[in-house]
């Protein structure tokens, strides 16, 4: 009997997610902020994917050194207004090695996204199989996995980052490192939000009904909890991004993190922090765009958030057209009401008149 309930709600449960996703896309599209910062993003994305076409069409490279451009009586400041910019330099030259900013910057993008991409994917993996593997293990299994992950959130994450990062030999390819770190070090938050909701979705119907159909637990997790997880753990990666940024671009300001000459914007603004004033474009250029990219992501992750669970209050109150809907709203129930009591108005004048008629032809 239970393999007939289980065999009844599979096909059930087909249509409600495919309609869930459909109301995800329209709470989505009802946040003008969101949708603004996921256009940014995708702009974002879509610059760093077409990095190697867009310094070709520039005629440029992120490596190559253009001496000629750089005033050397004045300690390497670039020759020309706002450092160097011209039709072959679109963005200018960095102080001293004269190398193309703008080729840097848009190949620094392809850096810092796809480290801060790659460190979530980690992290999400991680946590999610840590979170779930407690839930459903045993007493011993849960204790042992759940010290590890309170070890892993108490860790200071910059320290251990700098220390791993420290012992890895240079040869190892930076980039890979340092979402490998961050994705080591970071995981253990997911991992008790995995946990959390895994141990409230095995207690529900549909996981008894496919437990006593005799299904495995490796097919229990994989078929009926983890889709149950996927709101809030798409809701905390989406989140984790713009502080993986921020965490790679921290490191490579530390000098542990990406290697010149590998652009990226952390180890551009290592370089540009004594140029700010003879060549205040070196360092405003890579801080505007992590400051861009961090805050598209994030306000992305709040919608995201909201979407997912509409009963949440968004924490940014931006464009969501709640306010201007209250006003519409009360403005159609203030008309409603005076439509009423015109309405109201007019029948007891009518009544008043009738009873006034009624009187005069008594009295006759």
């Amino acid at each position: 009997m239970s393999e007939a309930l289980v065999a009844t709600e599979v096909p059930e449960a087909s249509a409600p997610g495919a309609s869930g996703a459909r109301q995800f896309w329209r709470r989505l599209r009802a946040q003008r902020a969101a949708m603004v910062a996921a256009v940014v993003v995708a702009l974002l994305v879509l610059v760093a994917l077409a990095a190697p076409l867009l310094t070709a069409l520039e005629g440029q490279d992120p490596t190559t050194y253009h001496p000629s451009l750089i005033d050397s009586a004045r300690g390497g400041v670039p020759l020309g207004s706002f450092g160097g910019v011209s039709g072959d330099h679109w963005l200018g030259v960095e102080p001293q090695t004269g190398r193309d900013l703008f080729a840097r910057l848009v190949y620094g993008a392809r850096v810092s996204l796809g480290v801060a991409l790659a460190a979530t994917a980690v992290q999400v993996l991680l946590g999610v199989v840590v979170g779930v593997a407690a839930a459903l293990g045993n007493r011993w299994v849960d204790q042992l996995l759940s010290r590890i992950t309170d070890i892993i959130v108490a860790m200071p994450l910059m320290i251990m980052a700098l220390a791993l990062l420290a012992i890895v030999p240079s040869s190892f390819p930076r980039p890979v490192l340092v979402a490998l770190v961050i994705g080591f070090v970071a995981w253990g938050t997911i991992g008790k939000i995995a946990r959390a909701q895994t141990l409230t979705l095995k207690e529900l119907d549909y996981v008894a009904a496919a437990r006593l159909s005799g299904w495995g637990t490796l097919r229990i997790a994989r078929r009926e909890l983890l889709p149950g997880l996927a709101a809030p753990v798409i809701t905390y990666a989406a989140l984790m991004v713009p502080a993986n940024i921020s965490i790679e671009a921290s490191l490579s300001f530390l000098g542990v993190g990406v290697k010149p000459p590998t652009a990226s914007w952390g180890q551009m603004l290592t370089s540009a922090d004594v140029w700010y004033q003879a060549a205040p474009q070196y360092l405003l250029l890579p801080a505007a765009a992590l400051f861009v990219t961090v805050l598209a992501l994030t306000v992305l992750g709040d919608g995201i958030r909201t979407a997912l669970d509409p009963r949440a209050a968004s924490r940014l109150r931006i464009g969501t057209g709640r306010r201007r809907e209250s006003k519409a709203g009360r403005s159609e129930a203030g008309k409603s009401d005076a439509g009423k009591s015109d309405a109201d108005q007019s029948d007891a004048d009518q009544s008043e008149a009738g009873q006034s008629e009624a009187g005069k032809e008594g009295t006759a």
